[in-house]
């Protein structure tokens, strides 16, 4: 049967995009080149036997809070998609001991801030609370249809409101960078380092344009939302779509590598696999990165500016997994964050940027930022009863390694290098967990490099589809005369984290290709 669209690849905007126009009718066929469908939503066995990691993406926010979460919650949920929450989100612990959670409760954040510096707790509330105000503009902009009569309203509707020096006003606060909103607006050393490591989760860092409005919005959707994952792991959620789609008629098959789009007069006529296999139809919605778009599935066709756009398109820094089974939780040293989802080891602003600084020079950081997650403290399911999972994120790891900021390590190559940094990421770990050998099982390295074989779209290790400045972002994503992931080639719809809205377990673009196309 003619597919009405192919989509290929399988990560969370292929999903979503599928699913959505699935419950459409559509006839829809998911081509995966890999072995396993998900993309960067893999569980997998990597360290003993019943440890059961998620090999890349883990934390599920972004998508239970997004219009594509509203409209897919109930019928993923027919299908075992059901997530597990904390009350404390997250958390940060600093070299000297010292540590601050962010509990899904205001009034308990601001009491805490408060305490730790007065005042800090009253910005808190009004950062929060800001966002929370602009949410229906704020998020138009970060999720929306940029180039859309829609967005025209909007803008037009906040010119009317504001006044058109208020609504410049507004974008140019929304511009500070992250530093500048902690400095300025929090006296405490650890309600900055609390916040500060999260802008590294956006493919920034605390000197990038308009990092502080994405603090600032991380911090609100953690408060309201949590740090939520998915009960039997983030390859349970990709089952869950999988049953969605394959229940309303499509099709999802692994294994089949998308060598080439067939295009003939400008339009879409098919796709032709690696082994020769040709699919016809109308309709295609590629979740890749830009290079791979014009350098393979485009070939031959003749689209200029799109190919020196992509030539011109950068990547970001690389991220470094690191995966430990134990034989019981981990007792932290510092009380309180046996129960919190995700834990930034990091000293403050100026780590977190000299990290994430030495990292974009192609060096291996020497006190790299580490986020930790318990996700067995969450969902018991993930590991035989009374052991231990913890899921390791280093967002600050260089795509291409030219040295070692510390000097200690010898070698420019991942394969050669991976475990030697691996040890330094544990030496910091184990200074803040008692007995931490003791309770030690197994380590499982995943390395920029190691990313890039599991899923060719994470270019050097990049998760984040292509670096997030400004200029390669918003209507500029992925290339200045982008317009909706459309362009001269008829039926043909980019998406995926290279494209508007950008990366994370949103579904955004997804999402949007799918309303464009009837959904």
């Amino acid at each position: 049967m003619r597919p009405d669209h192919v989509i290929i690849g399988t990560g969370i905007n292929a999903l979503v995009a599928g699913a959505l126009l699935s419950l459409k009718g559509r006839r829809v066929l998911l081509l995966e080149r890999e072995s396993v469908a998900g993309g960067c939503l893999r569980t997998e066995e990597i360290t003993l036997p019943g440890f059961r990691h998620d090999v890349m993406a883990a934390t599920w926010v972004l998508f239970m809070t997004s219009p594509a979460g509203a409209a897919l919650g109930p019928h993923l949920a027919r299908h075992g998609f059901e997530c597990c929450h904390t009350p404390h989100p997250t958390a940060v612990l600093r070299p000297d001991g010292s540590a601050l959670m962010l509990a899904m409760d205001r009034a308990a954040n601001v009491a805490a801030f408060n305490a730790l510096s007065p005042g800090d707790g009253d910005r808190h509330a009004r950062d929060a609370g800001g966002v929370e105000a602009d949410a229906p503009f704020l998020f138009g902009l970060l999720g929306g249809a940029l180039w859309s009569w829609a967005t025209a309203r909007m803008l037009w509707g906040q010119v009317r409101r504001r006044g058109l020096r208020g609504l410049a006003a507004w974008f140019g606060s929304a511009l500070v960078p992250a530093r500048g909103w902690l400095e300025t607006g929090y006296r405490s050393p650890l309600v900055q380092a609390l916040f500060a490591p999260w802008v590294l989760h956006t493919g920034l860092t605390p000197e990038s344009t308009y990092s502080g409005q994405m603090g600032k919005v991380i911090a609100f959707a953690l408060e309201a939302a949590g740090a939520p994952i998915v009960r039997g792991g983030s390859g349970q959620a990709v089952a869950a779509f999988r049953a969605l789609i394959e229940e309303n008629g499509g099709e999802v098959r692994c294994n089949a590598d998308v060598d080439r789009i067939l295009v003939r007069d400008g339009r879409v006529r098919g796709v032709q696999l690696a082994s020769g296999e040709e699919i016809a139809c109308a309709s295609v919605l590629a979740s890749v990165a830009p290079g791979q778009l014009q350098e393979r599935l485009l070939r031959g066709v003749s689209l200029p500016e799109d190919a020196a756009a992509a030539r011109e398109f950068r990547h970001g820094r690389g991220n470094f997994q690191l995966h430990f089974a134990l034989d019981r939780p981990p007792e932290w040293l510092a009380p309180g964050l046996g129960d919190v989802a995700l834990i930034h080891l990091a000293d403050g602003i100026d780590s977190v940027s000299k990290s994430a600084n030495e990292a974009e020079r192609g060096m291996l950081p020497v006190t790299p930022t580490i986020c930790v997650g318990q996700p067995s403290r969450l969902d018991p399911s993930r590991c035989p009863e009374g052991k231990a999972i913890l899921w390791l994120q280093i967002p600050d790891a260089p795509r291409v390694i030219r040295g070692d900021a510390a000097g200690e390590i010898a070698g420019t190559d991942w394969d050669e290098v991976a475990e030697a940094f691996a040890d330094r990421i544990e030496a910091i770990l184990r200074r803040h967990i008692r007995d931490f050998d003791a309770i030690r099982l197994a380590r499982r390295a995943v390395s920029p490099r190691d990313l890039e074989r599991m899923n060719v779209n994470l270019v050097g290790g990049d998760p984040y589809g292509g670096l997030c400045s400004i200029d390669q972002f918003f209507i500029f994503r992925p290339y200045p005369h982008s317009t909706n992931g459309t362009g001269t080639v008829g039926g043909l719809i980019h998406i995926g984290a290279s494209t508007h809205p950008g990366p994370g377990l949103g579904g955004g673009s997804g999402y949007l290709a799918a309303r464009r196309l009837g959904a």
